[in-house]
Formats: C-alpha cells, sequence, structure tokens
C-alpha cells in the first residue's frame, strides 16, 4: 500500500511495517545489513500532519512512526522515529491496529498532537499519566464504531 494510503486508513496507533521490496542480506554483512534495516522496518503511527506553510515554504503531508527506543537500565536515551512524506518510494503495510477498547494518550489536544502511549485500557492509560507526567495528555479510546469502520471500508490490518 501506498503511503497516502496509510495517511488515509491507518488508525493512530497502529503498527506499519515499511519496505524497499529488495531481500534481507545475510547476517554476516554487517554494513549490508544496517543500511536494509533502514529501508525495511515497523514502528508504531504516533502523528499525521496535514499540509501547512512555514513562510514562504509549502510541507506538504507526511506520518511519523515510532520505531524504537534506545537506553539502558530502564532510561530512554535516545528516541527512533521515522517521517515520511506522501510521495515515498517505499511500500507500507498497516500491520496492527489498535484494538477496541485501547486507550491512546496524546501529548496534547489539537492536529499536532502526537501519541506518547498506547494503553490497553483507561485505568492504565491514567496509571501510566500518573508515572510519567503529561499535563496536557488527552484520552482516547478506540471505539466500536472506528474499530467496525475498518472492516465495513474494507480496511483488514493483513
Amino acid at each position: 500500500m501506498s503511503a497516502s494510503l496509510i495517511y488515509d486508513l491507518a488508525p493512530i496507533g497502529s503498527i506499519v511495517a515499511w519496505s524497499d521490496g529488495t531481500p534481507r542480506p545475510p547476517e554476516r554483512h554487517k554494513k549490508k545489513l544496517a543500511a536494509w534495516e533502514t529501508r525495511n522496518s515497523k514502528g508504531r503511527l504516533i502523528r499525521k500532519q496535514g499540509k501547512r506553510g512555514v513562510g514562504n515554504v509549502s510541507l506538504s503531508p507526511d506520518f511519523t512512526l515510532h520505531e524504537g527506543d534506545h537506553g539502558a537500565g530502564g532510561v530512554i536515551a535516545i528516541r527512533i522515529y521515522r517521517t515520511f512524506a506522501l510521495d515515498s518510494e517505499l511500500a507500507f503495510k498497516a500491520v496492527e491496529r489498535p484494538v477496541l477498547g485501547s486507550v491512546r494518550v496524546f501529548d496534547r489536544a489539537g492536529a499536532n498532537a502526537e501519541l506518547v502511549h498506547l494503553a490497553a485500557n483507561r485505568q492504565a492509560a491514567e496509571e501510566w499519566m500518573s508515572r510519567y507526567g503529561y499535563p496536557n495528555a488527552v484520552l482516547e479510546e478506540v471505539t466500536a464504531d472506528e474499530v467496525a469502520a475498518d472492516h465495513v471500508e474494507g480496511r483488514a490490518a493483513a
């Protein structure tokens, strides 16, 4: 599926995989494998941004995936995010969608909100917020209507 279809159809919180279509190199080719992994991986969809302007520059819509975290001892030192423009030549696939009853925790309200956590339920979301403290956080539950729309419109994860 194209990047624009992921932007249009995949709900925030989905796990999205991307690929350039090339086969995975053998483990012994460390540099080739590292390069391949930058163009073939997966992450959680955390933000969609529409077309926007900055001064005289017009920025096209894009979406951001959280690929992973690096750190030690329970401390995250680096977060890996990937942002893709809608004209990306990579192939995308929604591998998993948020389940009914799960709760999205956004860092703030509004169009530029970013998903910071996906909890199993409202109680788990509130517990997470009390531990990590996002003062402007907004909770949004995945509803039956949203899940049903995916099935009616043919948006299966696989």
